[in-house]
């Protein structure tokens, strides 16, 4: 027999009181880990490998760049997830993360467009380049944009999220051009991959090892906010209901 205090399945965390006691107790672990990795790799990334013999110190950009470009285009394929999870299924917690993700997204897409001029700039010798990766990635940014504009103009919660929930299908094509773009138009100026499951050497462990720690630290960063912005958005709907009830029987 199941107990009532565990959930038999994952769909049941997507009940609000089930979601806000999980994440009560799990918020503040995702946060000290968030915390301590990536202080980790950037202080060894930034601080302790060396200079490379041809980008120089310049190739240290590499720790916060690639971190951030990568919850950039992960954070939109997440809130693709959550908002497919609503179209079928119609658990408000879904649409709610999809909302809370997007400004946390936004952020991780600029960082990653400025910290990619700073790097191409000495590397190519501009800033902006009309490499394919990068129209995209400058696109994707809107999106976040216009997705983020979209929930705050409509009152109603349920149409914002239907509405907003098409807008993130349609976006994803660009997220996935993102990440894919330098396979698809071998010729443009960016690099290949940094790090890639084929074979052969792209980039020694020296970079690598802090690499990863900070990707992990900014995965964490991610699920941390999120964490922490579906809890809020998920009080407000409580108060405006609240507000609502408190209406009506005035």
């Amino acid at each position: 027999m199941t107990s009532r205090s565990q959930p038999s399945s994952l769909w049941e965390y997507a009940n609000p009181v089930r979601f806000m006691r999980l994440s009560d107790w799990l918020l503040p672990v995702v946060a000290l880990g968030a915390v301590v990795l990536t202080a980790i790799g950037l202080i060894w990334g930034f601080f302790l490998t060396p200079d490379d013999f041809r980008q120089g110190s310049t190739v240290k950009i590499i720790f916060l760049h690639v971190p951030s470009a990568l919850m950039a285009i992960n954070a939109w394929i997440m809130m693709l997830v959550a908002s497919l999870i609503w179209l079928i299924r119609r658990h408000h917690v879904s649409a709610l993360a999809a909302k809370a993700a997007a400004p946390i997204g936004a952020v991780m897409t600029l960082i990653a467009l400025f910290t990619g001029a700073v790097w191409g700039q000495p590397m190519w010798g501009t800033w902006w380049a009309w490499d394919p990766r990068l129209p995209s990635f400058l696109i994707l940014f809107l999106f976040y944009l216009g997705y983020i504009a979209l929930w705050s103009a409509i009152d109603d919660a349920d149409t914002a999220a239907d509405l907003t929930s098409v807008l993130c299908l349609v976006g994803s094509v660009f997220a996935l051009l993102s990440r894919y773009a330098a396979f698809f138009w071998s010729q443009g100026l960016h690099q290949g991959a940094s790090l890639s499951l084929q074979p052969g050497t792209r980039m020694d462990w020296a970079y690598k090892a802090p690499l990863y720690v900070a990707m992990a630290g900014f995965v964490l960063i991610f699920v941390a906010l999120l964490l922490a912005g579906t809890r809020t958005e998920i009080r407000a709907r409580r108060m405006k209901a609240l507000i609502a009830r408190e209406r009506m029987q005035a």
